[in-house]
């Protein structure tokens, strides 16, 4: 949960104490054990033998459990007010979360395979996950110029493709569209040998061909994809661990301030009463 106790938060209010509460370990470890709950009621959902037997009680189980995340959604919207609405992971539990209380009858029962997004609440509530996610998404930006140069790969190859082994490969590179999935195909080394095989038969030097592709493809050009997502994750673990350590420091010069004016307050009033005792001249 992305929200942070503040100052007023921090005060002896019920709507601070309902903060402390949804912000507190114990809180938060309910919640991730509930969402395995339903996770694992969800996936016996789709065992015919099980819901023949416990299908009433699965259900029941089901909708309390999408009461008790309502409630909790209520409780942090009730703390957090407007932050709530402000914050990504807020809206996106609630998008989750109100997606199942949609009915599930009729034209819209496609719906109710969409309980299962409950489960993703634990990107949310769990920090670990966050940062990845929220990496990856720092990390689209970056991947740009990695996709152009895919997109170009694949174009210049099936181009290639269809002029070299169309005619004697026609359902594999006959035409661009066909050489364009095949040669998605090899990227991911899915039965690239059936491919490469055949056409070596027909063209002996194929395999001048498909080796720098793969080569290209599946080991330099996915591998650069991983390193900005690892670089993006680094990235954001130490932007997060600086805030970190520049909000620890603020903290401990508003606690040395306040320490000062204590400090310098005392010895006002022991001047003031070492005044009042002192004699009088004379």
């Amino acid at each position: 949960m992305q929200e942070r106790l503040t100052a007023a938060d921090a005060a002896d209010t019920p709507r601070a104490a309902v903060a402390r509460l949804t912000m507190s370990p114990l809180f938060q470890r309910a919640v991730v054990a509930l969402i395995l709950l339903n996770a694992v009621t969800l996936g016996l959902e789709t065992s015919g033998t099980v819901m023949e037997r416990w299908g009433g009680a699965l259900d029941l189980i089901d909708t309390a459990l999408l009461w008790v995340f309502t409630a909790e959604l209520a409780l942090r919207v009730y703390a957090f007010r407007g932050r709530f609405f402000r914050d990504p992971w807020g809206l996106f539990d609630l998008v989750v979360v109100g997606i199942a209380w949609l009915p599930a009858t009729g034209a819209l029962s496609v719906l109710r395979a969409l309980r299962i997004l409950r489960v993703l609440r634990l990107v949310s509530v769990v920090p670990s996950l966050r940062v990845v996610v929220e990496a990856m998404l720092a990390a689209l930006p970056g991947m740009g110029s990695i996709v152009l140069l895919m997109t170009l790969l694949f174009y210049v190859f099936a181009v290639m493709a269809v002029k070299l082994y169309g005619d004697d490969m026609p359902e594999a590179f006959g035409t661009l569209g066909a050489s364009l999935f095949t040669l998605f195909q090899l990227m991911t080394l899915d039965d690239w040998a059936n491919i490469v095989k055949p056409a070596m038969e027909r063209h002996p030097l194929a395999l001048l061909f498909f080796l720098p592709f793969i080569l290209v493809a599946t080991f330099v050009v996915l591998n650069l994809f991983i390193g900005v997502i690892v670089e993006s994750i680094q990235s954001l673990r130490e932007e997060r661990e600086a805030a970190e350590l520049t909000e620890a420091r603020e903290e401990a010069h508003a606690d040395a301030a306040v320490l000062l004016r204590e400090i310098r307050a005392l010895r006002v009033e022991v001047a003031a009463l070492r005044a009042d005792r002192a004699p009088p001249p004379g």
